[in-house]
């Protein structure tokens, strides 16, 4: 196998929306997708639906009733031991894709706290649990960066970084996922290992990109009031792998959004060129 399609996505609890994780499956065929905030424990989670459709490999960390990450893969993969969130909150699942010698890498499936209303972590415990979440991980990459590393980092990282990653940069300055300082702990975590966000690396900053949309937006197309909050970035030693696909290598699935009864996130894939 040399080109693996690689998806992210939000689903907003997997029992209730597993037709639609189907339905994306069977359209855009992807090797392996990233879940985040399944908001079901690992013996609730759907892996009969998983397996009928080809995700043999399962890997899950689940919560009752709230956050919780799975990674199914049509592709092998082992477990790989990591602890970034404070509260012990089931927040992430890391594996090894295991392709075989030296196209092995690993995936790590982040759904980064949201960090409540007020973006004062001296008054808002939720954001100060949200920034040393992103300090935590960003300690671990940091720690490994002299390794050159195999790395894909995919998920709900509940920031949208960029200007344009945001329906309007002034307006949102002092909400929670555009604020400054969420933004800088973004791009610390981007620097430990010098990841490349993968959909900035093919379209332009001048351009909009949203993956999620208020449940109170009522025709997502006339406001477009989103942000980009879904995210894979490469670490440099599958850069190349990632570029070489081109633009049309990531995408964004905006049309998941109007399913009936959607996420509030669109899924989010990008294509890995192995050689």
């Amino acid at each position: 196998m040399t080109k693996i399609k690689i998806a992210s996505w939000n689903i907003n609890s997997v029992r209730l929306r597993i037709e639609q994780v189907a339905t994306f499956a069977k359209e855009h065929a992807p090797d392996i997708i990233t879940l985040q905030e399944i908001k079901c424990l690992e013996d609730q989670f759907p892996h009969d639906e998983c397996r009928a459709l080809g995700y043999s490999h399962i890997e899950i960390n689940g919560q009752k009733g709230m956050h919780g990450a799975a990674t199914i893969s049509k592709i092998p993969m082992s477990r790989i031991n990591t602890d970034f969130c404070p509260r012990g909150e089931a927040r992430h699942v890391s594996t090894r894709l295991e392709l075989g010698g030296d196209k092995d890498f690993e995936l790590h499936n982040f759904y980064i706290p949201a960090g409540g209303d007020e973006p004062d972590p001296k008054i808002n415990p939720k954001f100060a649990h949200k920034l040393t979440y992103l300090d935590n991980v960003t300690n671990y990459f940091a720690g490994r960066s002299k390794e050159n590393g195999r790395h894909v980092l995919t998920g709900d990282f509940n920031i949208a970084p960029h200007e344009n990653d945001v329906w309007s940069h002034k307006q949102l300055l002092k909400v929670v996922s555009h604020t400054p300082v969420e933004v800088d702990k973004l791009a610390a975590m981007q620097a430990a290992h010098d990841f490349t966000d993968c959909a900035r690396a093919f379209i332009d900053d001048s351009v909009k990109l949203h993956s999620w949309w208020s449940y109170r937006s009522r025709d997502i197309n006339k406001s477009d009031r989103g942000r980009r909050l879904d995210h894979i970035w490469v670490s440099p030693a599958l850069k190349d792998a990632a570029l070489s696909t081109g633009v049309d290598g990531h995408e964004i699935h905006r049309p998941c959004r109007f399913w009936e009864r959607p996420s509030d996130h669109a899924p989010v894939t990008q294509i890995l060129d192995l050689g």
